[in-house]
């Protein structure tokens, strides 16, 4: 993810501290600003010094200092050189405890190894956090992205086939709010540029029951999603499969593995 797709994640963040929360006797300020700093971190920006960390969250650095403290003394990381910070493993146990406990996140794990194995392609479960799409389950068979993706990967909505999915999923107010709040980003030529082109895709999205996303995100990538729907009704979730544009059209992708897709998908939703 770009450096800033990740700003527009901790914004995300920081507007729990602000006047909505002010006054709020029930709300930990300190608590927020602990995990903001820790999402601070990502692949891109793995080792960050105080001032890097009060930069990119607008914490400032006294409070970073404070909260990198705590977290050093608890064990979620470490100052090697004595000036920039890194995550420690301890940090896994905070994500591990959701992939561990979530009925969708096991299932579908179990599931997308399977479909894997049957299409010889990577698929992926990804669910609508923010303003991104986050990786819940992944089965990679080879390596067709720049971006080295697994559980807990995220990715700006807009330009992902599950992303598409997910919006066109929203009511009218929520995908407002959304196309209020996105910055949309050239990643590619091929990347939707304004919430005018977003909207027209997430019509079609809707009509069709599927998104195929082409070249979009990283060129050389493209990729077909379907909704996950739960029992009780609603999208809880997306479901792909990306494949090297170069071996695989979008007619194949409709043709041959939309199918198998589709049915992986629809019998998850029974266990959900």
């Amino acid at each position: 993810m770009d450096s800033n797709s990740e700003l527009q994640r901790l914004d995300e963040i920081g507007a729990l501290t602000d006047a909505t929360y002010k006054g709020d006797p029930n709300f930990m300020a300190s608590l927020a600003r602990g995990l903001e700093v820790l999402q601070a971190f990502t692949p891109l920006h793995h080792r960050l010094s105080v001032s890097q960390i009060s930069q990119s969250t607008g914490i400032p650095r006294a409070a970073v200092r404070r909260c990198l403290y705590t977290l050093r003394a608890l064990g979620f990381v470490h100052c090697p050189d004595g000036r920039h910070y890194v995550l420690l493993p301890r940090v896994l146990t905070i994500g591990h405890a959701y992939l561990s406990s979530s009925e969708l996140a096991k299932a579908a794990q179990n599931s997308l190894e399977f479909l894997s194995r049957q299409l010889n392609e990577s698929c992926s479960v990804a669910t609508l956090d923010g303003d991104n799409i986050l990786y819940i389950a992944r089965a990679t068979v080879k390596r067709i992205m720049t971006i080295d993706l697994g559980r807990g990967s995220r990715l700006p909505a807009y330009a992902t086939s599950m992303g598409l999915v997910l919006l066109s999923a929203l009511d009218e107010a929520e995908l407002d709010a959304y196309l209020s709040r996105v910055t949309f980003e050239p990643l590619t030529p091929h990347t939707v540029r304004n919430a005018e082109q977003l909207r027209e895709q997430l019509a079609r999205v809707r009509r069709q029951g599927y998104a195929i996303n082409d070249q979009q995100l990283e060129l050389g990538l493209r990729s077909i999603a379907v909704p996950m729907h739960s029992r009780k009704g609603g999208v809880v979730a997306a479901m792909n499969v990306g494949v090297n544009a170069s071996q695989v059209s979008a007619q194949t992708l409709r043709e041959k593995v939309l199918p198998q897709l589709q049915r992986t998908a629809m019998e998850l939703a029974l266990l959900l």
